[in-house]
């Protein structure tokens, strides 16, 4: 196979969870360049509407914007009834929605705690396992968890006041080794992508003047000193989805400009 061919996505299907906005919003946006068609999905419909409208113009592809609630299982199920209606297949799923809050750790209720885990562990895997079953019918799959960085580290209290979200992501890391393992034989293949501080809505905050010495000390943290954007996750994205990296399979790959090296 021609190197070009390896990363083209034409014909294929993907769900990507929190597509709306952010991280999320990116690997849609460049699967859809890759040349596939798009399910994006998250609790609130206003952002994946538009996302999906800018995919369909930008690069013709066929998309559907539908919510859905990651710690709802009958709104999982739904979700991807929803996307075989349309579409017929699944080839690519992004488990990419979480949730993050804060408060001090010697505080912290355990209602969040819970809720956490079930939005960023259990809907991960519940969605995981419904799809992994289309993907054995059809014989392959490629899904892709998103983690984060803070899952191989602590972190400050005062930069990051919500212990359970490393765990969360730590259970994710295990989580997509375990399931390469288990979904091998299917070919299936399960990867990660473990971002660092990345460009998004979520994060535009410490941009602002107030937050002008912790953004300063982020950057000088980070060897490449900037955060990502866009186009740092994209590429990534595509490679993990795409014949590029079919070899691959239980890798956690750390996107950060070099943070966890330092």
């Amino acid at each position: 196979m021609k190197l070009q061919e390896m990363f083209k996505l034409n014909g294929r299907v993907a769900i990507v969870t929190g597509g709306g906005r952010g991280i999320g919003k990116f690997i849609a946006a460049g699967l859809a360049e890759a040349g596939a068609d798009v399910v994006v999905t998250s609790r609130k419909i206003k952002n994946l509407e538009a996302t999906a409208l800018e995919l369909e113009k930008d690069y013709g592809v066929r998309t559907l914007a539908i919510t859905c609630d990651l710690a709802k299982e009958a709104d999982i199920e739904q979700m991807v009834n929803a996307a075989m209606e349309k579409f017929g297949r699944i080839d690519i799923l992004v488990n990419n929605a979480g949730a993050t809050w804060g408060a001090p750790t010697l505080d912290f209720p355990l209602d969040r705690w819970d809720q956490l885990f079930n939005i960023n562990v259990r809907g991960v895997w519940i969605l995981t396992q419904k799809v992994a079953r289309i993907m054995k019918a059809q014989g392959k799959g490629s899904i892709i968890n998103i983690s984060s960085i803070m899952g191989f580290r602590g972190s400050e209290e005062a930069v990051h006041p919500a212990v359970p979200y490393n765990s969360t992501k730590a259970a994710i890391n295990i989580l997509t080794m375990n399931l390469a393992v288990k979904l091998a034989p299917y070919h299936i293949r399960v990867n990660a992508i473990a971002p660092g501080f990345f460009r998004t809505d979520m994060m535009s905050y410490i941009e602002k003047p107030e937050f002008k010495a912790a953004y300063d000390a982020t950057l000088n943290m980070i060897p490449l000193h900037r955060v990502g954007d866009m186009d740092d996750m994209k590429g990534v994205a595509v490679f993990l989805a795409s014949d590029a990296s079919a070899y691959m399979t239980g890798h956690v790959l750390i996107n950060d400009g070099g943070y966890l090296a330092k």
